[in-house]
């Protein structure tokens, strides 16, 4: 008990601490994103007072953000659609087939979690060039797609696992179809693992960089990464102009956690209360 007594204020001081340090940096970056560029660099710490959204326009318009964020935003919610959609009816006939063939199948997909999808970079370099999706933004989502399937079926296999077939057979005593008894009962009982699936899958591509790099040549049709270090390239004196453009970057992130923050809770920690 004593041990517990010390051990509760000393984890909440340290982890205390350790949110602090981890916030101090968008906390600068975002008050320095209100300065003109002129003030951060006559005082690099002070108050942005008055508050100046120079920066953010510069940013938006001149820098192409506009263009860079939409890209970003019709890729990677492509990506999630596709993958979630696919794996969640995967997942769903993989956890209720019984066959060897079905089980072979799902060691198939969970062995694309063995290898980083990077590493196939020049293989889909190369199809991509024949089948002519590269500087396609289309041909990035639908790779993007692809990739998160077998850490998708990996997650919600399990869920549907974990919820009893009664629920199938009292909807097919009740008339429902096998469509209706996947989408309107045990899509719905997993919503949380589908939450957690597409969060997880939303963030990495939101912030890859590689891909986008090597698969797009046409500027109007660059990511948020990349059209964020080509800006900073060209701007690398104009900070104020910089720092808004990594909170343009990093806003929806945060935003997608606060909004997503109980369902990644249930559907990370539903499996440990079963």
């Amino acid at each position: 008990m004593r041990g517990r007594a010390v051990g509760g204020p000393v984890a909440s001081v340290l982890l205390w601490t350790y949110a602090a340090l981890a916030l101090l940096p968008l906390v600068i970056m975002l008050l320095s994103s209100f300065r003109t560029n002129g003030d951060l660099i006559r005082d690099p710490i002070g108050i942005p007072w008055p508050l100046s959204v120079e920066s953010y326009k510069e940013a938006w318009t001149t820098g192409s953000f506009a263009t860079y964020f939409g890209n970003s935003l019709a890729v990677t919610i492509g990506a999630v659609v596709v993958s979630t959609t696919v794996s969640t009816m995967a997942a769903y006939g993989l956890a209720r087939s019984r066959s060897r063939v079905m089980q072979a199948v799902e060691s198939l997909f969970i062995s694309g979690l063995m290898l980083p999808i990077h590493l196939a970079l020049l293989p889909i370099f190369y199809l991509f060039d024949s089948v002519g999706l590269v500087d396609s933004r289309l041909g990035l989502s639908l790779m993007y797609g692809a990739s998160g399937i077998p850490f998708s079926i990996f997650v919600l296999t399990t869920f549907f696992r974990q919820l009893p077939e009664e629920l199938e057979e009292a909807a097919r005593l009740d008339g429902a179809n096998a469509w209706q008894t996947f989408w309107r009962i045990m899509v719905p009982l997993v919503k949380p693992a589908v939450a957690t699936v597409a969060v997880f899958r939303f963030v990495p591509i939101w912030n890859d960089f590689l891909f986008p790099l090597v698969l797009l040549r046409d500027e109007a049709k660059y990511t948020l990464p990349v059209g964020l270090t080509q800006f900073f390239g060209e701007n690398a004196t104009n900070f104020a102009a910089v720092f808004a453009g990594l909170v343009i970057t990093t806003v929806p992130l945060i935003i997608l956690f606060l909004v997503a923050t109980k369902q990644i809770v249930a559907g990370l920690t539903a499996g440990m209360s079963k």
